[in-house]
């Protein structure tokens, strides 16, 4: 009897000990990982009938092996494919109504594709006087910096403006034509004033490559096209008279993989620091052409908004890479604002600071192109060419410097174009979107041409339609 109690004593403690040991292991390991690890217990609660949550690793796993599905479903790059302060600059989805959606209005006419917009509809928001305090909401100030710009840009300004170019000989500017020409425009429309003198002020940089100038083989001009590509500044995108970036094929499939998180599916419509239209990379020019000496202040609102985005660029680009101190006070961007006798050029060049980036424009030359028998009517053109012969090249050569700088880990394998969830099926939906009379704007559109009501919330807050999701590629 002694013998069966002193047997049970021992089981009892042997029991006790067992379950101080489950215990100890259930608050080191929670239920659910261990379940998960090493399958059922009789020893441990049941959690068979828990949900099953996969872990951050596992979600982080299926990011990287699959990136292009995850930009899908989740509308951003995966962690992994970011670095602190990258973000920021990947490229951002446009839903499907950004490109395919239709502006319903009263008037049949007024339904056009975005990146060809009435001029007087493009030129609302500008007209208004208060466009100039909007920009500087923004960090943009159409006047110079206290800090002034650096010694180099103006030594390569004053290059610009007296290194001499051979000038075209039959046109409109010809000395025995030039004053019947500037007689017969000084009242007439924008359109007019483009199609007769534009050129004779801003030259074509494809022209001259059409006519052997191969080291201006690598840019791309555009005429009236909307900047649909680029991430506004505020609410309305710009579109310039003539602009003028680098194309696509100006860079290597190499530099082109690094781009690529920061351009997204650009001809689906995403949108990139690094652009302007889908064609268009880095560009540094823009024109506006205006009838009347006080449009011209309309002008300089559009070019200032313009080429805050084209230094913004660049800004960013060598953020990137740490080497944002070499574009600090440097003109990174030019304008010109025109009409049938007066010329405004400017250069565009950043601040950078530590608490951020504002952006400035400086007076190269203003003058009247009809005074003195015209003798100043090819100054305008020198200066442009001069800009693509000697001050582009440098430029392009320090924007490819940066991007082989760019890091691979935020660059990646991408479906074939030739794939269904490639270009071919990117371009088929942008022939969808362009039958549809495509290409919404981000601003709801304007009715009246007098002075318009300025939004001063941030871009994007306008309600748009929800649409399913589409396939992406990357470049």
């Amino acid at each position: 009897m002694a013998q069966t109690r002193a047997q049970k004593a021992a089981k009892r403690r042997r029991n006790l000990e067992d379950e101080s040991t489950s215990q100890q292991r259930a608050t080191k390991e929670p239920p659910i990982q261990s379940d998960l690890s090493s399958g059922h217990s009789p020893n441990r609660q049941n959690t068979s009938r828990l949900p099953y949550k996969p872990s951050n690793a596992a979600t982080n796993e299926n990011a990287n092996n699959n990136p292009i599905d995850f930009w899908r479903k989740e509308g951003r790059w995966p962690r992994a494919f970011s670095e602190p302060g990258m973000e920021h600059l990947l490229a951002r989805k446009r839903s499907l109504s950004a490109l395919g959606g239709r502006k319903r209005t009263n008037s049949a006419s007024s339904t056009t594709a975005s990146d060809q917009k009435p001029r007087e509809e493009k030129n609302a928001q500008y007209r208004d006087p208060r466009y100039e305090t909007l920009l500087a909401t923004k960090g943009s100030f159409m006047v110079e910096s206290p800090h002034d710009i650096t010694d180099t840009s103006k030594a390569t300004i004053e290059k610009l403006l007296s290194n001499s170019q051979l000038v075209p000989q039959d046109t409109l500017f010809r000395d025995d034509v030039f004053k019947r020409t500037y007689q017969k425009i000084h009242n007439k429309n924008e359109a007019r004033i483009i199609q007769d003198i534009s050129r004779l002020l801003v030259p074509s940089a494809e022209s001259f490559a059409t006519f052997g100038a191969e080291h201006l083989e690598i840019l791309i001009e555009s005429v009236n096209e909307g900047w649909n590509n680029s991430i506004p500044l505020t609410g309305t995108r710009p579109q310039p008279d003539y602009s003028v970036g680098f194309q696509r094929e100006a860079f290597n499939e190499t530099q082109l993989e690094k781009l690529s998180p920061f351009i997204g599916d650009f001809i689906g419509g995403d949108t990139s620091y690094f652009m302007a239209t889908y064609l268009m990379y880095f560009p540094f020019l823009a024109c506006e052409v205006k009838c009347g000496a006080a449009a011209l202040d309309i002008a300089d609102r559009q070019n200032a908004h313009s080429m805050t985005l084209a230094t913004r660029g660049v800004v960013e680009l060598f953020r990137l890479v740490g080497r944002e101190n070499e574009v600090h006070q440097q003109v990174l961007a030019f304008s010109i604002s025109h009409d049938h006798r007066s010329v405004r050029i400017y250069g565009h060049y950043p601040v950078i600071e530590q608490k951020g980036t504002k952006y400035y424009r400086y007076p190269i030359r203003t003058f009247d192109f009809t005074e003195m028998g015209g003798k100043e009517k090819w100054t305008a053109y020198c200066f442009t060419k001069n800009v693509y012969d000697i001050w582009m090249p440098d430029h392009f050569k320090r924007i490819c410097s940066a991007i082989d700088q760019l890091s691979s880990n935020v660059s990646f394998d991408d479906p074939s174009p030739s794939e269904s969830t490639g270009l071919s099926q990117a371009m088929e939906t942008l022939g969808q979107a362009v039958n549809e009379s495509a290409f919404a704007d981000h601003e709801q559109p304007h009715t009246r041409t007098t002075t318009p009501n300025i939004s001063f919330s941030t871009a994007g807050s306008a309600k748009r339609r929800k649409s399913p999701a589409k396939k992406h590629i990357a470049t």
